[in-house]
């Protein structure tokens, strides 16, 4: 394993020289880092990862803060690799017989057999290179230099499973997908709660749902992907046991300014039963988002299949709790 990463790395290099199309693979813009960059003055974050992907999301709300979707499902991960359209049989002709000019072994073995494979000269397709999101090399990823690229005809027969499709896509969307953390505001304030008085919990200011888009448009090859990340309820907890409840759920309500909850009046409030004296409690509040995706860029499109896990975004605040002493006269 320790031999081939190092192959593959030695590769890697080579690659990173020569992009095919007149950039240099890696650096920043469509080729950029996988972190959306705001672009000043615009309602959206856009950014790009691996070579020709490009990641744009909605606007959050002005000034929001924003955190990585964290998936409810601890098991799903997003994609470690992908291949992407990159070049021509011409294109990687000249690509090989650039980049590994004068390269030593491993190198020069794997340019001299591409080589001997004459690169698919006058053939109709193109060559796909792998992409790693986060250069990890790793069995969740068996690439070897014998598919660090695959020709790819224009009627695939037997499709690689790591060749981007636009579910792979939606899962490299929600990878990229950042939620605001939830607006709370409570009341008494958090510095001024009250033993035995319950807590009241509302929403502030615009909170609607965001979507993102990975899509391709590069070779003649154009996919998209768009997830929609629609927040449907607020989970609040205490952050001690000495509370009755400890923890809250409400469903959110679609008004005219995006989704709100107001826990004034509802069954359900958290109630501290002990002050946190010279100290406080960790609230926590957490919205959870219901992800769909669809094959295009339009985050108004039909749902596909297979379902995306729920989202998570989580804010914690420091509470006071005091106990208001009763005079008896």
């Amino acid at each position: 394993m320790i031999v081939a990463i190092g192959l593959l790395v030695a590769l890697g290099s080579a690659h990173s020289a020569f992009a095919g199309d007149g950039t240099v693979d890696g650096g920043s813009g469509e080729a950029g880092s996988g972190t959306p960059d705001p672009q000043s003055g615009g309602d959206s974050a856009k950014g790009g990862i691996g070579a020709h992907i490009r990641i744009s999301q909605s606007a959050v709300g002005s000034g929001r803060p924003t955190s990585n979707a964290t998936s409810t499902n601890v098991n799903w991960k997003p994609p470690v690799c992908w291949y992407e359209p990159m070049y021509t049989s011409e294109e990687y002709e000249e690509f090989i017989k650039s980049a590994y000019a004068g390269a030593q072994e491993p190198a020069a073995s794997y340019a001299k057999k591409r080589a001997d494979e004459g690169f698919h000269k006058d053939d109709k397709g193109l060559w796909w290179q792998v992409k790693f999101r986060d250069d990890d090399f790793s069995a969740d990823c068996p690439v070897t230099t014998d598919n660090w690229e695959i020709w790819v005809p224009p009627a695939d027969p037997r499709p690689d499973p790591h060749k981007l499709t636009p579910e792979i896509l939606s899962e490299l969307a929600y990878n990229a997908t950042k939620l605001p953390t939830p607006p709370v505001v409570l009341s008494p304030g958090a510095q001024r709660l009250v033993v035995n008085l319950g807590t009241r919990v509302k929403l502030d200011g615009d909170f609607d749902r965001v979507w993102t888009t990975a899509d391709i448009d590069y070779k003649g090859v154009q996919m998209a992907a768009t997830t929609v990340a629609t927040p449907v309820a607020l989970r609040v907890d205490a952050g001690t046991d000495d509370a009755d409840p400890q923890s809250c759920t409400y469903d959110l309500v679609k008004g005219d300014g995006g989704y709100t909850v107001d826990s004034a009046g509802a069954d359900c409030n958290v109630t501290y039963r002990r002050s946190s004296g010279s100290g406080t409690y960790p609230f926590k509040a957490s919205i959870t988002w219901k992800v769909t995706w669809t094959d295009s860029a339009d985050p108004d499109g039909p749902a596909r299949a297979p379902a995306l896990p729920d989202g998570l975004s989580t804010v914690e605040q420091d509470v006071a709790v005091k106990e208001i002493q009763a005079v008896n006269r």
